[in-house]
């Protein structure tokens, strides 16, 4: 009820209040935000909750373009530039900026607006790799499995395509694709760019996962962990985090990276938290989720593997 009353007290006075501090400041609100805010998360948060706020049918009908363009994954190398170019431009007529007397602005909300629709794009980019079943008659997934095993298993060729072998790093059966059902493509694109892309942390955490007491299913475990991040991805929590991190056009490599910071830190927390077995999984999962989304509300956080082999 209160957050109803606030929600409405703010809808009458924010235009009044914003306003006044044009008038005295002589800058719009997306003005004092860009010159005022940190860069990253906290400037990147405030330029999209004003946007989103606005009442002015010129940025309303930019606001729906931008999202359109992002559902669609149309923003490209090629086209990025026009698409930031037509943003900057409608704000600056819209809001009656003089680019020549605040040169820095279109800069700066230039970057705010790759940050926000880049964030967009990657959040349906994801949801569709997701969506694409593993096939075991497609050669590129079956390539893609086999490289997961080549590059985790480098001294250990596989006997043949069904086998045993998968168990050992941590697949349910014989044959891994059905353990891919929840997460598709992108829990299989996960767990290659860890192994690819940090060896000696994926070898790390391969090691812990075979430990006597204390293992665990690897890849299940990778796979699960693709889960929960994409559902802090969907859900907004690790806009903190891409927002901090991004230095272009958020992209694939982005999630990539931010889904390896969480498998190699959710190793440690399982060690740490010494399980009796397996089936003290989902709790323990749950409780690094926490931890992760306190973290993540800390509008100055961004994650990083803490190896010598970090090359993020």
């Amino acid at each position: 009820m209160f957050h109803y009353i606030w929600s409405l007290i703010n809808w009458y006075l924010r235009p009044f209040i914003k306003w006044v501090l044009r008038q005295t400041t002589h800058m719009c609100e997306l003005q004092r935000i860009c010159y005022g805010k940190p860069s990253g998360a906290p400037r990147t948060y405030a330029v999209e909750y004003s946007l989103r706020l606005s009442r002015n049918a010129d940025i309303i009908s930019l606001i729906s373009y931008l999202d359109d363009i992002a559902n669609q994954c149309a923003i490209t190398i090629r086209s990025e530039r026009g698409i930031l170019e037509e943003a900057i431009r409608t704000v600056l007529i819209t809001k009656k900026i003089n680019p020549a007397a605040h040169p820095d602005f279109s800069k700066i909300f230039g970057k705010c607006v790759e940050l926000i629709w880049g964030y967009r794009q990657l959040c349906v980019e994801c949801e569709e790799l997701r969506q694409i079943q593993y096939d075991s008659g497609n050669p590129v997934h079956e390539d893609l499995l086999l490289r997961l095993w080549d590059l985790l298993m480098p001294y250990d060729p596989l006997d043949a395509r069904i086998t045993k072998q998968w168990q050992g790093i941590g697949f349910q059966g014989d044959d891994p694709k059905t353990d891919f059902r929840g997460m598709g493509l992108l829990g299989l694109e996960n767990l290659v760019y860890f192994a690819q892309e940090y060896p000696s942390a994926a070898t790390h955490v391969l090691t812990h996962s075979m430990h006597p007491r204390y293992g665990y299913a690897f890849a299940i475990v990778g796979i699960n962990l693709t889960s929960m991040a994409l559902r802090l991805l969907k859900d907004g929590s690790a806009k903190t985090h891409i927002y901090n991190s991004s230095k272009t056009l958020p992209s694939l490599r982005a999630f990539h990276q931010f889904y390896c910071y969480l498998f190699y830190e959710f190793d440690g927390f399982w060690l740490e938290s010494k399980p009796n077995n397996i089936m003290e999984f989902s709790s323990i999962q749950k409780k690094f989720e926490i931890n992760i989304r306190m973290a993540l509300a800390n509008p100055s956080t961004v994650f990083r593997i803490n190896l010598s082999v970090d090359n993020i």
